[in-house]
C-alpha cells in the first residue's frame, strides 16, 4: 500500500498489484554511476528474464518513464538519495534512465565525501546521493563511535534540495566487525547495545522531527523509499530447497508474499504517519518482494563468496522504484 501521509488522498495504491510479463524492452545503457551494479550484467549475459516484467498496479497504470520530460520538469534543480547503498542502487537507476533518454547530452560525475553526484549539465539538474545508512548521527568519541539517536546534524546537507529520497533499513540489524559503531545513545543515555527495532524507531522519528522543522513543501517534495527486502531463505516464497536467490529466473506469481511484509514496514509507516509535512512513502516493499529473481546473487561483486540477494540488478527492479517516483511527480 502506497501511503501519503496526513491530509493527503491516496489515488492510487502503486505498491499493490503484480508482475506481468511485457514486450517492451527496459533494458537501458549503463550510466557512469552504475560500477557497483554493472557486476549484474554478467548476469545479464546469461538471462534478461528479470528484465521482460513490468509492474502493474491493481487500481491504475503507471504511465511510462519519460526521461527526458523528467529532465525538463527538473531543469535547474537538485535531487538527493539519501540513505544506504539500496539508495545508492535507486540513485544508479534513475541516472541511467535519464542518461539513456539523452545519451548525447553533456554531464559529469563528482563525489565529496560521501555525497556524489551525477549533473547533467545541459538541464543544469544534480542528482545526488548521500550515503547515510542510518539517518542519525555516528559521532566519534573518547569511548568509541556512537549512534547517536536523537542527533541529526547531517541534515544540514539536505537543505535547499528540490526532491529528497530518503532510505534507512539496511544497516540497522548489522553486528560484528561490519557495525560501524561502537555504543548506541539517546535520551542522553549510552549503552552498548539496545534493541535494534527499537532503535530504528527512535532514530525515524528523529528524522520525522527534521522533517517537520526543516521542509518547506512549496519548494521540497519528500519521498521515502520504503523497506526493501532480501531474499535469502527460499522457505519464505514456498520454495524450502531454495538457500538463496541463486538460479532464480522469474517473480511469484500474483500480490502476495507468502513470507509476510517485513515488521521493519509497520514502524515506518507509523513514524511517517506522525509528520505532518507530506511525506509520500514509495512503498517498494511489496513489489520487491516479489522479485526473488532480480539479484546479482552470485554475479555480485562478491562472487560466490558473497551472495549478494540484497542489492539489485541494473537494469532491474530500481527502475520500477523510479516510474513509480515518476508518476507521483506528474
Amino acid at each position: 500500500m502506497v501511503v501519503q501521509v496526513k491530509r493527503h488522498h491516496v489515488i492510487c495504491s502503486k505498491g499493490d498489484g503484480f508482475w506481468t510479463k511485457t514486450t517492451h524492452s527496459t533494458i537501458h545503457r549503463p550510466a557512469p554511476s552504475s560500477s557497483e551494479s554493472s557486476a549484474a550484467k554478467r548476469m545479464a549475459a546469461l538471462t534478461i528474464f528479470y528484465t521482460q516484467y513490468r509492474w502493474q498496479p491493481h487500481d491504475c497504470d503507471l504511465a511510462r518513464f519519460d526521461g527526458v520530460d523528467f529532465l525538463e520538469r527538473f531543469r535547474e534543480k537538485s535531487i538527493m538519495f539519501v540513505g544506504d547503498s539500496l539508495s545508492r542502487n535507486q540513485w544508479q537507476s534513475l541516472t541511467c534512465m535519464l542518461h539513456s533518454a539523452v545519451p548525447n547530452a553533456n554531464y559529469n560525475v563528482t563525489r565529496v565525501d560521501d555525497v556524489s553526484v551525477f549533473t547533467f549539465t545541459d538541464y543544469g539538474l544534480k542528482v545526488m546521493l548521500d550515503r547515510n545508512v542510518y539517518l542519525v548521527d555516528v559521532v566519534r568519541e573518547k569511548i568509541g563511535r556512537v549512534l547517536k539517536l536523537d542527533s541529526i546534524v547531517g541534515g544540514k546537507l539536505w537543505k535547499e534540495i528540490d526532491m529528497l529520497i530518503f532510505n534507512t533499513w539496511h544497516w540497522w540489524n548489522r553486528r560484528g566487525p561490519s557495525q560501524p559503531w561502537d555504543y548506541v545513545e539517546v535520551g542522553g543515555r549510552v549503552s552498548k547495545d539496545i534493541d535494534r527495532m527499537v532503535a530504528f524507531e527512535k532514530a525515524l522519528m528523529t528524522w520525522a522531527g527534521w522533517v517537520d522543522s526543516n521542509i518547506d513543501p512549496a519548494k521540497t517534495k519528500v519521498f521515502f523509499q520504503g523497506i526493501s527486502p532480501s531474499h535469502y531463505n527460499g522457505s519464505q516464497w514456498d520454495e524450502p530447497k531454495a538457500r538463496s536467490c541463486v538460479g532464480q529466473k522469474e517473480p511469484l506469481l500474483g500480490s502476495t508474499y507468502p513470507g509476510g511484509l517485513p515488521p521493519a514496514l509497520s514502524v515506518l509507516k507509523n513514524a511517517l504517519s506522525k509528520i505532518t509535512k507530506p511525506v509520500t512513502l514509495l512503498d517498494v516493499t511489496n513489489l520487491s518482494l516479489l522479485r526473488k529473481d532480480g539479484h546479482p546473487s552470485i554475479y555480485g561483486l562478491g562472487g560466490t563468496t558473497a551472495m549478494d540477494c540484497s542489492h539489485w540488478c541494473l537494469c532491474g527492479v530500481p527502475d520500477t522504484w523510479n516510474e513509480i517516483l515518476y508518476n507521483f511527480i506528474l
